[in-house]
């Protein structure tokens, strides 16, 4: 009973801060904008198409199939283009996958802490602002973080006693996290492993012989099915072979801008660079005084890189094939002149950033939050979100050198896509969200383990004390 009030507790305590995200930090634009007009066009037309500003729809595949299909329920249930149902249903999804999760802490955390590592993981998931504030906004960071808990949750069910309940669970969660985005399939590569291991560690040869290899058969099908479809719709509209989306979001025959995104890579560093600079080319003002020092290595440099960003200017701030060939020569030189700053020191520093930044991407912060003077609040409000997510990882840490079951295969996961961002030109902090269901069940068990050191502690100094 006590239990079941402190489980309340945290959910009702999770549920009032996703509510205010909502009422405050609740947006429509961008993304979510196109992921709309999909599920729009599929209910409306039956076409998997976006709408131009004359009206026309056009066939896409710049967007997996996997949230527009969610956006579509929801338009169907509660009306066309009503996104805040959306949002109302994902911190539903997201509040569950806290549960799964603190389940999953307490099979994989020692004997001894595994019901308060269980709380303490549940109240580190409902408390977190930086994935609630996802939970609350139209995007598919929240569905991927549920598909990530059901996985890890189906992945332990399945140790203790598999089966095709378990099995199909895991199929389904990770097939869905890479409907909906293409990193979602990283939670395949990380976990399926770990079935194997168990399968082979349980020797139960006369059942492998019989049922598993029944059920791999069945699972391996029902993941490769929604995939194979994917691509032969692709096949048959665009004639491209194409079974998840384009690294760079691009329809077949538009530009994937290969000679500017390689320039970008050669400084780009941080969020602001990518708000300021990255996300306004094509279509907006390239300007020259946004780019950091960093971004020329000369005088000459700099001259050539003004008088680039003046003809993009002047070309209706449109990336002309020519420009992006000067903008991809440049890349070139200054690739060969410092090839381990481009291939590696500007990589592992945007992965830190995406790691380390505070995660205001979605508050009414400044972008140069760091600048004291020019805004008292906001700047300690950044630091106060910094020290939150350097909190997360410290304990996700701990709990990692504690070594509990199933650790190799988090860590797995989160090496994974850490590896995979050293390709991400332009960092967003929210791109290492999904680790945090890993941060959350480690940091819970190392929680309560501090906890409980604690509080164990303290009686045996005052008693030493008392004793002396």
């Amino acid at each position: 009973m006590r239990a079941a009030f402190w489980i309340l507790a945290a959910l009702l305590a999770g549920a009032l801060l996703r509510f205010w995200m909502l009422k405050h930090f609740y947006e429509v634009t961008g993304d979510a904008l196109i992921y709309g007009g999909i599920a729009k066009n599929l209910l409306l037309y039956g076409r998997y198409a976006l709408t131009v500003g004359t009206g026309e729809t056009y066939p896409t595949l710049i967007r997996l199939p996997g949230y527009p299909l969610f956006l579509s329920m929801c338009f169907k249930l509660f009306g066309m283009e009503n996104y805040a149902a959306a949002a109302w249903a994902q911190i539903v999804l997201e509040l569950a996958g806290c549960l799964l999760l603190a389940d999953f802490a307490r099979h994989v955390a020692p004997a001894r802490l595994s019901r308060g590592a269980a709380f303490g993981t549940l109240w580190l998931a409902v408390l977190c602002p930086f994935t609630a504030v996802y939970a609350a906004n139209p995007l598919t960071e929240g569905p991927t973080l549920f598909a990530i808990a059901l996985a890890m949750w189906s992945v332990v069910q399945f140790a203790e006693r598999p089966g095709w309940r378990p099995a199909l669970g895991f199929t389904f969660a990770v097939t869905y996290a890479a409907l909906l985005r293409p990193d979602g399939a990283l939670v395949a590569l990380a976990f399926a492993p770990s079935l194997l291991v168990v399968l082979r560690r349980k020797k139960r040869l006369v059942w492998i012989r019989g049922g598993v290899s029944r059920m791999m058969a069945v699972c391996v099908l029902l993941a490769v099915v929604p995939f194979a479809a994917w691509t032969w719709r692709n096949w048959r509209t665009f004639h491209v072979i194409e079974p998840l989306a384009p690294r760079y979001a691009t329809d077949p025959g538009e530009s994937t801008q290969a000679g500017w995104i390689s320039w970008v890579k050669t400084w780009c560093l941080d969020f602001v660079s990518t708000y300021e600079v990255y996300w306004n080319v094509p279509g907006d003002t390239l300007d020259i005084s946004k780019l950091p020092p960093r971004a020329f290595d000369s005088q000459e440099q700099y001259a050539e890189t003004a008088a680039l960003a003046n003809a993009y200017n002047n070309s209706g701030q449109s990336l002309t094939p020519e420009i992006d060939a000067r903008f991809a020569k440049l890349a070139a030189e200054r690739s060969a002149a410092h090839p381990l700053r481009s291939h590696v020191l500007l990589p592992l520093g945007r992965v830190l950033d995406m790691w380390l930044r505070p995660r205001v991407e979605n508050l009414p912060i400044d972008l140069d939050w760091w600048v004291y003077k020019h805004h008292y609040a906001e700047t300690r409000f950044s630091w106060f979100y910094a020290g939150l997510n350097a909190l997360y990882l410290l304990l996700g840490i701990a709990g990692l050198c504690m070594r509990p079951k199933m650790w190799p295969w988090m860590l797995a996961y989160m090496m994974l896509r850490s590896a995979l961002l050293l390709t991400v030109e332009a960092p967003e902090a929210r791109y290492t969200l999904e680790c945090f269901p890993m941060l959350f069940v480690l940091g819970g068990i190392a929680l309560y383990r501090l906890t409980n050191w604690v509080l164990l502690s303290v009686p045996k100094a005052k008693a030493s004390a008392g004793r002396g």
